[in-house]
């Protein structure tokens, strides 16, 4: 598979559990230096909290990393963990902060909280499938633009920059294995005049949650 599941933005959400204030931070990553740089921001913003914990999964090289902040070993990092694994979630790190609230939740009360902080966190940055798609580009003339571009969006393209010179020039990117099916439509709506090629492919946010604002 070359899709991916990831999360589409920064986000965060909390919760009181027996007086202590759990806030679940996560955020998009590609680096463990961007990962890091999240970290470390959520611990300048949150210095007076008890404990940050923190957990991040990287496509690149399959990283894994927590880290407990001080909290008995096994009963935060490794929950955080678990949650990104299990949501299927890569590219993206979560931090829980802890505000002590004065009463002990003991192992399990812990395993839950993180767990439900962090959940929250994923919940908030909302998941979204990254997609590879061709990057293709075409030139065609001002007449036939309106007429081009429309072909490229019934058939799942997206057109990501249009130049206006003596033509017109359009870059777009479309699923895997479509072009073929978007080049016979192309060359119906243009007499046989435009076609398009491929030129390179990335990946692209899909499929974002129903929950997104």
């Amino acid at each position: 598979m070359t899709d991916y599941k990831t999360v589409s933005k920064f986000a965060f959400d909390e919760f009181v559990e027996k007086r202590s204030r759990f806030i679940g931070y996560c955020a998009p990553v590609k680096t463990k230096e961007q990962a890091i740089e999240f970290i470390n921001e959520i611990k300048s913003k949150h210095w007076d909290a008890r404990h940050n914990v923190y957990a991040y999964i990287l496509r690149e090289g399959g990283i894994k990393r927590y880290s407990d902040d001080g909290e008995p070993q096994g009963t935060a990092g490794v929950p955080v963990l678990e949650v990104i694994s299990k949501s299927g979630i890569t590219d993206a790190a979560v931090v829980v902060t802890r505000y002590f609230g004065g009463v002990l939740l003991g192992a399990g009360g812990l395993v839950r909280a993180y767990s439900h902080a962090a959940k929250l966190g994923i919940e908030a940055a909302v998941p979204a499938i990254m997609r590879l798609c061709d990057n293709c580009r075409l030139g065609c003339s001002y007449n036939q633009y309106g007429k081009v571009s429309a072909v490229i969006a019934e058939l799942g393209g997206v057109i990501d920059d249009t130049v206006f010179t003596d033509c017109v020039e359009l870059r777009f990117h479309s699923p895997k294995g479509a072009l073929g099916r978007i080049n016979k439509e192309l060359a119906a709506a243009s007499c046989g005049e435009v076609e398009a090629a491929v030129d390179g492919e990335s990946y692209y946010m899909t499929d974002i949650g129903n929950d997104e604002p």
